[in-house]
């Protein structure tokens, strides 16, 4: 077994150490912001019911990954649990199981890996971590939440070294509307068809929308509509100059123009509607949200999310919801994949501490408890070698001090060494104090000039 050959398998993101620091430091930035907003967390099971999964996600059936037991009988050739692919779904399915336990409106946030079986490829992944926060309510929903969504992530992502974000929003019942008031009657499949329109281009989207049914001039209305942006309500103008005219139309500008409004007052130029954006899950009904980096729009979105009206029901009451999704792993993968975020060290620890002999090892590791007593994270060498082969070794992880523990026939204490600058002190393990910005590692951006 010892020369057996590891076969990568592709889809699963795996970091080094110095890539899941940033991975965590991103998630504690996210976690807290999320609380500080007032969501409580939860996690649901892996699974779900295949039946609950399918028909919730559009294109997303058919990627849903299947559970059974390696011993089923032969006969069993259908899974009846599957991984979920989303954080809303089983969501939806908590809520109706504890709506009786639940406080609403119910504000939760969940912090979980989800699983697609789709294509892997750059940025997209079999497994990946999502970021979620969702808040639903009994019977109706308060609009203003809508607005709320974004701009929780992006007081998170101000936090976080990702460079210039825009979220973009839009909402369904502008162009099902649209599409209605212009004669078209799949409006599932067009919205979905549009929805591809930054990966394809417009004029695959057009030909795309002619084969599914649509005119020549439909198509060319439906992209006239997609190329509508504005950071303020000037969108609203500008659809009304295509000169269509539906009842649902008119209730979506009306509320996306709300969520700019209130999204232009706490973050300007954060929130742009974008009359695109349609995202392919089935289940949206009104707004809907995607994220992009500035200067690396190619990377697509990797935050999105939107309002749900009838995902969650017991066929007696409903509980309608909204709610935002980072997609971490995606994220991450393109930051920490082209170096553009990196972590100081590639351990918690800040500091070494050195051991003269392994017959000294004790008085080292009571230095190292009495430092992690006093919150300092350390490490002790592995081995009583040269002290240059030790300091090496804390070079090699970043780690930025060495302590040095007083020999037992010295006259000298302990001290304790910046081995970055070579400035070397007279310490205790019980007064020292770790300067604040190397008590944990820096999560930073890397210049990309």
């Amino acid at each position: 077994m010892s020369n057996a050959k590891v076969t990568p398998i592709s889809g699963f993101l795996e970091f080094l150490p110095e890539g899941r620091i940033v991975e965590q430091h991103f998630l504690d930035v996210i976690r807290r912001t999320f609380e500080v907003h007032g969501f409580a967390s939860i996690e649901t099971r892996a699974v779900e019911p295949v039946e609950r999964l399918a028909g919730k996600g559009g294109d997303v059936d058919k990627e849903i990954y299947g559970v059974v037991r390696l011993s089923a009988p032969a006969e069993t050739t259908e899974a009846a649990l599957g991984l979920h692919f989303d954080l809303t779904v089983p969501f939806a399915r908590y809520v109706l199981e504890n709506a009786g336990k639940l406080a609403f409106p119910f504000k939760r946030y969940q912090i979980q890996k989800v699983w697609r079986g789709e294509r892997p490829q750059e940025g997209r992944y079999r497994e990946f971590t999502q970021c979620d926060i969702d808040v639903v309510d009994v019977g109706q929903l308060a609009a203003h939440f809508e607005a709320e969504m974004p701009l929780v992530v992006a007081d998170a992502f101000a936090q976080l070294p990702i460079g210039p974000f825009r979220i973009q929003v839009n909402n369904r019942k502008i162009p099902e509307g649209f599409y209605r008031g212009i004669g078209l009657t799949d409006i599932a499949g067009t919205l979905r068809i549009v929805d591809k329109l930054d990966k394809i281009g417009p004029e695959k989207v057009a030909v795309a929308l002619e084969e599914a049914g649509a005119t020549a001039e439909q198509a060319r209305q439906c992209l006239a509509l997609a190329g509508i942006q504005s950071q303020d309500e000037s969108f609203v103008d500008k659809v009304r100059a295509l000169g269509v005219h539906d009842p649902g139309l008119e209730q979506g500008l009306a509320e996306l123009a709300a969520v700019v409004r209130a999204g232009h007052a706490v973050r300007p130029g954060v929130l742009v509607a974008d009359l695109k954006i349609a995202r392919g899950l089935d289940y949206y009904t009104g707004t809907v949200y995607e994220t992009q980096l500035i200067g690396h729009e190619d990377w697509g979105s990797f935050c999105s999310g939107g309002r749900y009206d009838a995902l969650a029901s017991d066929g007696r009451t409903t509980y309608p919801g909204v709610g935002i999704s980072i997609g971490l792993s995606r994220l991450l993968g393109l930051l920490v994949g082209k170096g553009l975020v990196t972590a100081s060290r590639s351990t918690p620890a800040a500091v070494l501490v050195a051991v003269n002999s392994e017959e000294e090892r004790s008085a080292s590791m009571a230095v190292a408890a009495t430092l992690r007593g006093r919150g300092i994270p350390c490490d002790v060498a592995p081995s009583a070698a040269k002290f240059g082969k030790q300091i090496r070794y804390a070079q090699r992880r970043g780690i930025p001090y060495v302590w040095f523990p007083a020999a037992p026939a010295s006259e000298r204490g302990d001290s304790v060494k910046d081995i970055r600058c070579g400035t070397q002190v007279d310490a205790t393990a019980t007064t020292w104090m770790c300067p604040p910005e190397d008590l944990v590692p820096q999560v930073t951006a890397v210049s990309g000039d």
